[in-house]
């Protein structure tokens, strides 16, 4: 009741925002993208003026936009608000993870977290040989002679190729120039620092991609004092999510999740 009673000051406050998952616009519920966490960040940045906002981050990556305007949305509401950001990094904040991890104003990790992945991934399967064994023709018609660019039904094309190259070298360019501005000085002169290697725990301090091991409630606790209040925030589940219900769809997708976390034993 203390904080209802005039002149008292309240204990400070640390609103804390889980973000687990995977990075993609839409699909699954337990996706992460700029519309399903803009209203859980803007309250996280304005309910009960907090000291402080905790990101509690634990992500392989995903799609370089969702990253950029998660990313750009955690920036424009810590400026307008004058409030700072701490990173907490959970398994891991690799790719697009570490792209959220870098916009706050302090990266923590455990000894074991998995840090870094800082490049650009398209992976995708073929299928034209087992359709010639099976005896299927492929039949596509486009207008545009790259229309059907990287189409998996038929053999890859060393122009595809070129392009896609091309397109992500422009990606991972931008991704290089979010990390650089966000972490500066920090950064140590190391030539595997963007050639989507890993780190874990101290090194990844070492390399400069994070500034100390810490755990969220014992590190705010010493920041902000021991009487600290914390709100958490964190993406409302679906009727079958709270009854441990699951729907079978979208095979694929759950596929290439499951392969996300896969690349960092998780």
């Amino acid at each position: 009741m203390k904080r209802f009673i005039p002149f008292v000051k309240s204990p400070p406050t640390v609103n804390v925002v889980a973000m687990s998952g995977v990075i993609a616009a839409g699909g699954r519920g337990g996706n992460l993208n700029d519309a399903g966490l803009a209203s859980m960040l803007h309250k996280a940045f304005k309910k009960g003026k907090p000291a402080a906002v905790a990101l509690q981050l634990n992500s392989p990556g995903g799609s370089p936009v969702q990253s950029s305007l998660i990313g750009a949305r955690i920036r424009r509401l810590a400026d307008e608000n004058d409030v700072p950001v701490f990173a907490f990094v959970e398994d891991v904040a690799a790719s697009g993870g570490y792209w959220l991890a870098a916009s706050a104003d302090h990266i923590y990790v455990d000894h074991s977290s998995i840090v870094g992945s800082i490049g650009v991934i398209s992976a995708s399967f073929g299928f034209h040989e087992l359709m010639q064994r099976q005896g299927v023709e492929r039949r596509v018609h486009t207008a545009g002679k790259d229309k059907s660019m990287l189409d998996p039904f038929r053999p890859e094309r060393p122009a595809d190729i070129k392009r896609l190259k091309a397109l992500q070298a422009q990606i991972h360019d931008t991704f290089i120039a979010h990390v650089k501005s966000r972490r500066a000085a920090k950064l140590a002169d190391n030539s595997d620092l963007f050639t989507g290697e890993i780190w874990v725990g101290e090194k990844a301090i070492e390399v400069g991609l994070a500034d100390e091991v810490g755990h969220l409630v014992p590190v705010m606790k010493e920041r902000f004092g021991d009487k600290v209040r914390f709100n958490t925030f964190g993406p409302k589940r679906s009727l079958f999510q709270r009854f441990g219900a699951r729907v079978l769809t979208d095979t694929i997708d759950q596929l290439d999740e499951k392969a996300l976390w896969a690349q960092f034993g998780l």
